[in-house]
């Protein structure tokens, strides 16, 4: 079954850029249509941040929206996500998702934050802003 692998995510300070990144056994990067990236932190809810549709439009939550870059090197089988201008309230474990389905940017963004069995996921990288 194929599995999507986190990078380590890491510390920064505030103001300061962090990039995770996700891979995915048997180089299954190019074969997922739409992907994205959603966080979780203690006691909130899941919330999807940044998508990424197979004619590479991008969508944003509104609390990433210009600070956040969503990126997809097929040929890297790598998924990105650059965060820029951090933010103590961006701390949280952060998770890279492949939705079993071809769906929009702005479906993958709701689907992710709804939660449910809608696709592949990462184990989840920790990210912390101080």
């Amino acid at each position: 079954d194929v599995q999507l692998v986190e990078s380590v995510g890491g510390s920064a300070q505030a103001g300061g850029s962090l990039r995770l990144s996700c891979t995915a056994t048997s180089s299954a990067i190019p074969n997922f249509d739409s992907m994205g990236w959603f966080r979780q932190a203690p006691e909130k809810e899941r919330e999807g941040v940044a998508a990424i549709s197979s004619g590479g439009r991008t969508e944003y939550a509104h609390s990433a929206k210009g600070r956040f870059t969503i990126s997809k090197d097929n040929a890297k089988n790598m998924l990105y996500l650059q965060m820029s201008n951090l933010k103590p309230e961006d701390s949280a474990m952060y998770n890279c998702a492949a939705p079993y389905s071809d769906l929009s940017a702005d479906q993958v963004l709701r689907v992710m934050s709804s939660g449910g069995d809608f696709g592949y996921l990462g184990q989840g990288t920790q990210v912390t802003v101080s």
